[in-house]
């Protein structure tokens, strides 16, 4: 699979410093045991229900530590998996696939968990209009690896850094005085810099709603914390005007309740920040 270059890029420089971390001297034990010129085929076996992701990623974890692997792929990424079935085989030099093996199985495991729970949150709203996303509340270098495993259980990215959508939060709001003016500071530095981004700005209570809408200039708005009663006031108070958002302490027992409020988005920190490893085990045939 070709990716998009930044991704290329965080890929590749990942990749480096993941073999780096795990064999600064190279894995002495296999060194040591196994002959420099031997070569083995291995299996990716599934040992656990979930959403498989990060097959391309391995794909090329194991082209880096050998060029001359053969990697064939068995199933696609996004893909509901069962225990006992098999995602890749690949050939390759043994001592290169054992060097690679943990950065293979960990970064697999990882998204593969998060996809799961991803799936997991879409399939609770699936026939709601709302879209499920996630935040930045991700670990930190991998944020790249993780939001695409959120698309690969079926929700969608947010903001991917800070820099590419306004989001005026309580800390913001404090810091500038009130929502009004942190609102139009934000319109005056997007004019001054020739931006056209998106705006979202967070509200706590009625108060701090109503002051949004007297002030516009923003394209959703976020309701941080609110009880589903208060949250379904809300929607209704703000229609059609400005995109709507739920965030904060979303859950998935509590997700479908918050969709059925009517708001557009929920936002879902667990995503990433919550997911547990789908288990996973490379074999050596």
């Amino acid at each position: 699979m070709t990716f998009e270059p930044n991704f290329e890029r965080q890929l590749e420089s990942f990749i480096e410093n993941a073999l780096l971390e795990d064999a600064p001297q190279g894995d002495r034990t296999s060194l040591a045991c196994i002959p420099a010129d031997a070569r083995c085929k291995a299996k990716l076996l599934v040992k656990d229900a979930g959403i498989l992701a990060g097959v391309d990623i391995a794909h090329r974890i194991f082209q880096k530590v050998d060029p001359s692997s053969t990697f064939t792929k068995l199933i696609e990424d996004g893909t509901h998996v069962s225990f006992g079935e098999i995602a890749f085989e690949v050939e390759c030099n043994t001592q290169a696939l054992l060097r690679a093996e943990r950065v293979a199985l960990n970064i697999m495991q990882r998204m593969s968990g998060i996809a799961t729970l991803a799936h997991e949150f879409m399939f609770e709203v699936e026939d709601l209009p709302v879209k499920i996303l996630d935040t930045r509340k991700t670990t930190p270098l991998l944020r790249f690896l993780e939001k695409y495993a959120v698309r690969m259980g079926g929700c969608q990215n947010y903001r991917e850094n800070l820099s590419d959508w306004f989001m005026i939060k309580d800390n913001h709001i404090k810091a500038c005085g009130s929502v009004k003016k942190a609102i139009e500071q934000v319109a005056d530095y997007q004019k001054s810099q020739g931006l056209n981004l998106g705006v979202t700005v967070e509200v706590k209570n009625l108060v701090e709603l109503y002051e949004v809408l007297d002030t516009g200039k923003v394209n959703r708005i976020m309701f941080d914390n609110f009880e589903l009663p208060l949250l379904e006031e809300a929607v209704a108070i703000v229609g059609k005007r400005f995109e709507t958002e739920a965030s904060g302490g979303v859950n998935i027992h509590s997700v479908r309740r918050i969709a059925m409020s009517g708001v557009d988005f929920i936002s879902v920190g667990a995503l990433t920040h919550s997911a547990t490893s789908l288990d996973l085990s490379l074999k050596i045939q």
